[in-house]
């Protein structure tokens, strides 16, 4: 890891929502009795020089979000060791090393796919591995699907990225994921459905920064449906809120998340099973 602060005010729009879920993820990362364990995002706040407190507060969102890829990844690993991760649009997620540890015996290849700028930040900021590759283009350009040997597995992530597509885009990323990676996962997380029509132009999360808009979401029920829909896909799962710390996060909001009547209503973390 460097000790240089490198300079990250180049990245703005989507782009610039990484150096946010970076600092939410380092700020509860550092806590006493934090709920995560990711010492890599302390040190990459440290090594970035960025305005972080224009972003506002930093909750345990970011941190809950990155505990249930985690945990659904290394789910998939354990059967399938030797499988490629595929991190779309990652941003500054230190998500390699995280799993990693998980496991007792790491073999999973990992292709971080990401705009130019963020994957030449990453690479100047994170430690090479001889397990990741690295590819500076959009998630939406498919041939990153030709650089990712899918023949022991391939688990997907698309962490924070679906609901700033548009939803023709979003979707058509869903079906060509499926169709072409038989026998793979994919994981995603998406807002609340209401978002898009209550914060068309994006939610302020401060005085000095307005988060961009989401304009794509699907309720769990809209999900579930995928199943018979989008050839491909065997099986859908509504993945549980982890739980955090304190009543908010550790009782009340994952038993609300649970509550079949508010299901609808709530965002979702998928996991899609293509067959």
């Amino acid at each position: 890891m460097t000790t240089e602060k490198i300079d990250a005010s180049a990245l703005d729009g989507v782009s610039e929502t990484a150096l946010m879920t970076l600092n939410g993820r380092a700020h509860q990362a550092g806590l006493p009795g934090a709920i995560l364990h990711d010492p890599m995002a302390i040190a990459l706040v440290d090594s970035i020089d960025f305005d972080f407190d224009k972003f506002g507060r930093k909750g345990q969102e970011m941190a809950l979000r990155s505990m249930a890829v985690d945990s659904c990844a290394v789910d998939y690993l354990r059967s399938h060791p030797k499988a490629t991760v595929v991190a779309l649009a990652e941003g500054f997620q230190t998500s390699f090393w995280r799993v990693s540890e998980a496991l007792p015996d790491p073999q999973f290849h990992w292709v971080s796919v990401d705009l130019p700028p963020v994957i030449d930040l990453r690479e100047r900021l994170l430690p090479s591995s001889p397990r990741i590759t690295a590819l500076a283009q959009s998630a939406l350009d498919y041939s990153w699907m030709d650089q990712v040997d899918a023949s022991n597995g391939v688990f997907i992530t698309a962490e924070g990225l679906l609901m700033y597509l548009q939803p023709d885009e979003a979707m058509d990323l869903i079906v060509q994921c499926a169709k072409r990676f038989p026998g793979g996962q994919m994981f995603f997380d998406l807002p609340p459905v209401m978002v898009k029509r209550l914060a068309p132009k994006g939610m302020k999360s401060s005085r000095h920064y307005r988060v961009p808009p989401m304009p794509f979401s699907l309720s769990t029920v809209q999900l579930a449906a995928l199943v018979g829909t989008v050839p491909g896909i065997k099986a859908v799962h509504d993945i549980p809120m982890p739980k955090g710390r304190g009543f908010f996060f550790k009782t009340f909001f994952p038993a609300v998340w649970h509550f079949g009547p508010t299901k609808r209503f709530r965002g979702a973390y998928t996991l899609l099973e293509f067959g």
